[in-house]
């Protein structure tokens, strides 16, 4: 890691950068291969769908002005879903941009936030940027929040707390009883924000009702459109939250912070391609119940997912992940090795399409079989 010197703000020294999944050219180039499979940063290989594609090219003869209504009229549509007002809603190029504004928007230094250890890093690296205490607190091995010792550490320090559901490395939800008593016990001082970004790959039942604390307890969540409406590369991100939280939100964020096509491309996904996003949906959730079946057959041991992707504990005697990932990728299958987040048996793998699942299926085998 660099060191930065003296000019620098200190914390920056603290900090560790985010570190992406590898990308098809990278791999492409340095193995010399013809093929690569991406199955290793979550992403929805059927988006963006039909409407919002011909937004996006519409959106183009304008892109020479910043964005105007677009604004208005994304928040009103995003409101519609929750029955809520625009007043509700914040956006965002994308959720990392959100992640780093709400804690510009709380955070002081000496502040205590609480995060899982084994979750999206970047939580505990904007937090630490701004100068708060990071506190982390391992998951339960079934992979489920441990709410009772997240409750345990709130002290009159405390500012925020961290909650990925469906949580990504890992793909589990929490108990949304459980998680919506933990909400409602929270002490006034506590903001808590739930990043919800694979939600809609999740069975409706297994979700908290969040709604219902939106305006009555101090709640943030967090929504993307970068999963499920398959619009990553254009980066759109929103939040829900009471009017002083947006209000506070819209001043510390920058300005115009999503792009004309990202707004154009995210109203139509709303209001036109709810369609075709079911059929996608269907489409994932049967190929993650067949290669949850495929890699069980192969002696791995796969946790219940609730979002676009699998996590699974490679068999006894197997590589390591890191090796087992190095090995996928010489033969051009990209996926995410668990080893970071204290994982060193499991492996992450995006439902793509489903030949891209068989291809991955048939170079793992190969290698448990070696």
């Amino acid at each position: 890691m660099i060191k930065f010197d003296e000019t620098f703000r200190k914390e920056v020294n603290q900090v560790a950068p985010y570190i992406q999944g590898k990308t098809e050219d990278e791999v492409r180039r340095r193995y010399h291969l013809d093929k690569v499979v991406k199955l290793g940063s979550n992403e929805n290989p059927y988006g963006p769908y039909y409407h919002a594609r011909q937004a996006i090219r519409r959106s183009v003869e304008d892109i020479n002005r910043y964005p105007e209504d677009d604004f208005i009229e994304t928040k009103r549509v995003i409101a519609d879903q929750f029955d809520l007002k625009p007043d509700n809603v914040g956006l965002g190029s994308g959720a990392g941009n959100i992640i780093e504004t709400i804690s510009k928007m709380f955070l002081n230094a000496g502040d205590e936030v609480l995060i899982t250890k084994q979750s999206y890093r970047l939580y505990r690296e904007v937090s630490k940027l701004m100068g708060a205490k990071v506190i982390e607190i391992p998951l339960t091995d079934d992979f489920q929040y441990n709410l009772a010792a997240f409750k345990a550490q709130i002290t009159e320090k405390t500012k925020l707390i961290w909650i990925c559901n469906p949580n990504n490395p890992t793909s589990a939800v929490t108990d949304p009883t459980l998680l919506e008593s933990f909400i409602a016990g929270l002490p006034e001082h506590v903001w808590v924000v739930i990043d919800e970004a694979y939600a809609e790959f999740s069975n409706p039942d297994q979700l908290p009702n969040l709604r219902q604390f939106i305006g009555r307890k101090r709640v943030i969540v967090l929504r993307t459109f970068s999963k499920f409406y398959g619009l990553a590369g254009i980066r759109l991100g929103y939040l829900l939250a009471d009017q002083q939280a947006i209000a506070a939100y819209d001043t510390v964020t920058e300005p115009f912070n999503s792009s004309r096509a990202a707004l154009a491309a995210a109203i139509v996904s709303l209001k036109y391609d709810q369609g075709q996003a079911k059929r996608v949906l269907k489409r994932i959730q049967g190929d993650r119940e067949g290669l949850t079946e495929s890699l069980e057959l192969l002696g791995l041991e796969v946790a219940k997912s609730e979002a676009n992707f699998v996590f699974a504990k490679l068999p006894e005697g197997a590589p390591s992940a890191l090796k087992m990932s190095q090995q996928l990728m010489a033969q051009g299958v990209i996926i995410r090795d668990g080893t970071p987040w204290g994982y060193p048996q499991h492996i992450r793998i995006t439902i793509g399409k489903h030949d891209e699942l068989e291809y991955f299926l048939q170079k793992l085998t190969s290698i448990l079989s070696e």
